[in-house]
C-alpha cells in the first residue's frame, strides 16, 4: 500500500496565496456604498440609541420610584415601633435563659 503524502509546504503556500487573491478580489468587486445609504443608517443608528437611552431613563425612574414607595411602607411600618429600652431587652433574655434551663 502506497504511503500518504501531503500536499507539500510549496503547494500550501501557493494555495494560501490563492485563496488571499480570491478574497481581496472579491472585496474589490463589492460596489461602494453610496452617501444616502450611509447617512440613513446612521439617522436610524441614532434613533435606535435615543431609544434605548429613553426605555433605560423609564427603568431607572421605575426603579427609584420602588425604592421610595418602600421606603416609605417601611417607615410607615416602623412608625409605631421603637426600640426596646434595656430592661426589656433584659427581661427577654433572662426569658430565654429560663426556657433553656426548664428544658433541661
Amino acid at each position: 500500500m502506497k504511503a500518504y503524502r501531503g500536499p507539500s509546504y510549496q503547494d500550501r503556500v501557493e494555495r494560501a496565496a490563492e485563496a488571499k487573491q480570491k478574497a481581496l478580489d472579491r472585496l474589490k468587486a463589492r460596489p461602494a456604498v453610496d452617501e444616502a445609504t450611509l447617512a440613513a443608517r446612521r439617522e436610524a443608528a441614532l434613533a435606535r440609541e435615543a431609544a434605548q437611552a429613553e426605555k433605560r431613563a423609564a427603568r431607572q425612574a421605575a426603579a427609584e420610584a420602588a425604592k421610595a414607595d418602600k421606603a416609605a411602607a417601611e417607615a410607615k411600618e416602623n412608625e409605631g415601633a421603637r426600640a426596646p429600652t434595656e430592661a426589656e431587652r433584659k427581661a427577654a433574655r433572662d426569658a430565654r435563659y429560663a426556657a433553656r434551663k426548664s428544658r433541661r
